[in-house]
């Protein structure tokens, strides 16, 4: 058995805001001190990294190494099904993380520091991963699917994503999505949606923001979802209620911390296996840091389908 896996490396040049292009001949440089067998191919546009994840995997390579942000890392393991199922059993996600935001890692245990990421990619060691299935309607009115391996969300997610993906992000992960969170809260209005959760109605709400979540942590660093674990087989949902943009900004800090979730009066708490959500409303989804679209919307979870190496 060779001692470490056949590797495709997808690199996004434009992630860090242009900084991963610059910075690709030292990053090639660390990576051959880790690995041998692999070569690398660049994103030009948007779904590149699934492209290219796909047609590797079906080329017989055994490993994708993504290096960009959530974005990114999010396209990454779409590639790795088709048609409803994955590509190649046993294919395995690494990670080398040069985003925004970098919140994914957080949770997978993956330094942020590149020098040592780079040392998890050597061997054969793994991890299942749980991911997210979701349906949804597309920006063009059509019912598509999609995978997730960190959060998914909707409501005054969707808004904040639109306004950082449509910036300079000069301000890099942490502030970037904080100014995008305060100006969000001047102009967003809550919308009533219809939840269901594990094919049971639980009735209307008036949500600021519902969260699905693989992961702990979001939009820069919020640890919204802090007892989440990527291999339990089950999403944890918070249900951010009726809040006021008064309300919002005054429990920021528990947004970060991860406990919300002790404002009972406005937030609910549940572990689903699936989550159903309709709306009269135009309710905007935010996907690992990327707006595909609105609900009506399902999800998810397949339980242990990706294996990460860690």
């Amino acid at each position: 058995m060779a001692e470490n896996f056949k590797t495709k490396i997808i690199v996004n040049p434009k992630s860090a805001n242009g900084r991963t292009l610059k910075l690709w001949p030292q990053i090639e440089a660390i990576i051959h001190e880790n690995l041998t067998d692999f070569d690398h191919e660049f994103t030009r546009e948007q779904h590149d990294a699934t492209r290219i994840t796909a047609e590797s995997l079906k080329a017989g390579y055994e490993m994708i190494v993504c290096i960009g942000g959530d974005g990114t890392i999010n396209e990454t393991a779409n590639g790795f099904f088709e048609n409803g199922k994955p590509i190649k059993k046993d294919a395995v996600l690494g990670i080398l993380c040069m985003g925004t935001g970098g919140d994914f890692i957080k949770t997978a245990g993956i330094p942020k520091d590149f020098k040592e990421a780079v040392k998890v990619l050597g061997g054969r060691h793994t991890m299942p991963c749980d991911i997210g299935h979701i349906t949804l309607q597309s920006h063009a009115g059509k019912i598509v699917e999609h995978y997730f391996i960190n959060i998914t969300d909707f409501g005054m997610g969707g808004d904040v994503v639109y306004r950082v993906n449509n910036s300079s992000k000069i301000l890099r992960g942490f502030m970037s999505f904080l100014w995008g969170i305060i100006r969000s809260q001047l102009y967003y209005r809550n919308k009533t949606v219809e939840l269901e959760v594990d094919g049971k109605p639980i009735g209307e709400r008036k949500i600021k923001n519902v969260i699905v979540a693989n992961g702990q942590y979001f939009a820069g660093g919020m640890r919204i979802a802090k007892n989440a674990l990527l291999d339990d087989g089950q999403f944890d949902v918070i249900i951010m209620g009726n809040l006021t943009a008064w309300e919002s900004l005054k429990w920021i800090r528990k947004l970060y911390s991860g406990d919300i979730v002790e404002f009972q009066e406005k937030v609910e708490y549940f572990h689903a296996r699936h989550v159903k959500a309709t709306s009269i409303h135009d309710v905007m989804i935010d996907m690992d840091g990327e707006q595909p679209g609105r609900l009506p919307a399902t999800f998810r979870v397949l339980p242990g389908v990706i294996k990460m190496c860690r």
